[in-house]
């Protein structure tokens, strides 16, 4: 059924009254998203979208995810060149020096994995794959993402007698 002076269809599924997005999702779509977050917090915002766009299979919202993922991963960006304040930095401390339990780096360094994971999310955002390749691409990227965020997230200084260090035994400057 036509809408009187326009060329466009009205769906039976959605109606003035429903919303296309619904739920969580709506929450997580509104959630604002800035520089003003620390690494943790654009970290586990970005991994909840890369988690909610595995699971939808509502086109909009998958659309409106990849969009937010990928604002999300430019903060990101952002946040990875910013000093880390003091509470990360002692989320990151540790007292003793156990070296394998706690650095599980990643092959390559925070920037190229975030640039990794925006170049899936524009390929998502394209549509130029197939719905199973797509399945396949978010699936990588949220593994991506969570690898992302455990190496992040994992002790990276000890305390000394001296002050803090790198877990690997550098000195760090600077942090007290």
């Amino acid at each position: 059924m036509a809408i009187a002076d326009s060329n466009t269809f009205v769906c039976a599924e959605i109606t003035d009254n429903q919303s296309v997005i619904a739920g969580s999702i709506a929450a997580l779509l509104k959630f604002p998203l800035g520089d003003t977050h620390d690494l943790f917090q654009v970290l586990d915002i970005c991994q909840r979208y890369a988690d909610e766009l595995i699971e939808t299979d509502n086109h909009a919202e998958y659309i409106a995810l990849c969009g937010r993922l990928l604002a999300g991963l430019n903060v990101l960006k952002v946040v990875l060149k910013s000093p880390l304040p003091k509470h990360l930095i002692e989320q990151l401390t540790v007292k003793e020096n156990h070296v394998d339990e706690y650095r599980r780096p990643l092959s390559t360094d925070s920037d190229t994995t975030c640039d990794y994971c925006s170049a899936l999310t524009m390929v998502l955002l394209n549509q130029q794959v197939s719905l199973e390749k797509q399945e396949h691409i978010s699936g990588l990227l949220f593994e991506l993402l969570s690898m992302l965020a455990e190496d992040l997230k994992a002790p990276r200084f000890i305390r000394t007698a001296t002050g803090l260090a790198m877990i690997d035994g550098e000195v760090v400057l600077g942090i007290h």
